[in-house]
């Protein structure tokens, strides 16, 4: 079995949850995520305070776990961008190794979560990738509402190829993140359109960043599986999501489904199981 590359979100879970969370237990909680033996953390976004209040302190979190030495594990940390300014201020920080940027194929979707449309979105993502490149970073592109929308803007898995080559040829980015947005993709779907993608650009790795209720996240895990991803983001006890969604139920993939699954065929392991645990505990106490 091929090895999986899992990515636990303690950002999408944290970013949309209505109690305010200390910067003192986000950081506690991601010391024990470190220890875990992710292989990459994406722990906060550097976007308008106002509209995500929660992660106003992300360089606050950054800035001390780089001084305690927690950020020299093996996880790659990842950090979420929305503009240049963005951008800019998260390549300073030396521990930071990816900055995501939410590109969504729905001009609808696009203008709702970051103010711009398409070309703006484009332009916007050609000032982050210049500042990426300078400052040594990975370029982490989510595809949002890449497998539809509830707009009625265009989708078709022709159209997915065709916006993945075109961001694929500008920028290189080190993964392509496919989002099932709203967490209304069937796994056919999935598994298709990771089918396509993969065999067309394979020197392109692409990931999943799925929502999904409780009782269809292991149905989406395989069949992007199937479809030959190997890439998986998921986040504890499956909390966060898009509020687009517009069902409490529809969260993040729940982190622990996809251990359990990835451990059973021998494609990831946990690599301390204590601090696997303590995580686990903490995210009932915190969520």
């Amino acid at each position: 079995m091929q090895q999986v590359h899992l990515v636990e979100c303690p950002r999408d879970a944290i970013q949309g949850w209505p109690s305010p969370i200390s910067t003192n237990d986000k950081i506690a909680y991601y010391r024990a995520l470190l220890d875990v033996g992710f292989d990459t953390l994406d722990l906060g976004s550097f976007v308008s305070h106002k509209a995500i209040p929660q992660m106003a302190d992300t360089s606050k979190v950054i800035r001390s776990l780089h001084e305690e030495g927690h950020l020299e594990s093996t996880s790659r940390v990842l950090v979420i961008v929305a503009n240049e300014r963005g951008a800019r201020e998260a390549c300073e920080f030396e521990g930071v190794d990816d900055i995501g940027f939410p590109f969504s194929i729905s001009e609808q979707f696009q203008l709702r979560n970051t103010g711009a449309n398409i070309e703006e979105a484009l332009e916007r993502l050609c000032r982050i990738h210049e500042h990426v490149v300078a400052k040594d970073k990975q370029l982490v592109v989510y595809i949002s509402m890449g497998f539809g929308n509830p707009y009625g803007d265009e989708w078709s898995p022709d159209m997915l190829v065709d916006w993945s080559g075109k961001i694929i040829e500008r920028f290189s980015p080190h993964v392509v993140a496919l989002s099932d947005t709203i967490g209304k993709a069937d796994g056919i779907v999935i598994q298709n359109s990771f089918s396509a993608l993969i065999p067309t650009f394979q020197e392109t790795t692409f990931g999943a960043h799925l929502h999904a209720t409780p009782w269809d996240a292991l149905e989406k895990i395989k069949a992007a599986y199937n479809g030959g991803c190997l890439r998986f983001d998921g986040a504890l006890r499956g909390i966060g999501g898009c509020p687009m969604a517009q069902d409490e139920l529809v969260g993040n993939i729940p982190t622990e489904r996809m251990i359990e699954y990835f451990v059973g065929l021998k494609s990831w392991s946990v690599q301390d199981a204590r601090a696997y645990a303590q995580a686990q505990s903490m995210a009932a106490s915190l969520f």
